[in-house]
């Protein structure tokens, strides 16, 4: 079993910054995958970034060149480093992270882009 906890979300006006963190806690060997989703208003979830166990990243094209996704050296946390930020980056933002066939999901944090 495997337990993902989400923080740093909150309100920031556009431009500005956020750095969001899931920390990992359980049965965290051979966790393969860890990635960021966000769920907007009427909308369906969406991959924002990941990356899998080979360090290799995946961002989805919205957010290239402003988001970027990393992991601490324990490879327990996920961090995602988000600059100019835009209205439309508003959502909940989901951890997630992959153990052989089994899907964990955090609970989610609110990230409000808003002047």
């Amino acid at each position: 079993q495997v337990v993902l906890v989400e923080s740093g979300g909150g309100l920031v006006q556009p431009g500005g910054s956020l750095r969001l963190s899931c920390a990992a806690s359980g049965s965290i060997f051979s966790i393969n995958y860890m990635g960021w989703y966000r769920q907007a208003p009427g909308k369906q979830r969406e991959l924002v970034a990941d990356r899998i166990s080979d360090g290799r990243t995946n961002y989805a094209d919205s957010v290239k060149g402003r988001f970027t996704i990393s992991s601490n050296n324990a490879k327990n946390t996920v961090f995602l480093q988000m600059n100019s930020l835009k209205p439309e980056d508003t959502a909940i933002y989901y951890c997630n992270a992959v153990q052989g066939r089994t899907n964990y999901w955090g609970q989610g944090t609110q990230v409000t882009v808003s002047s």
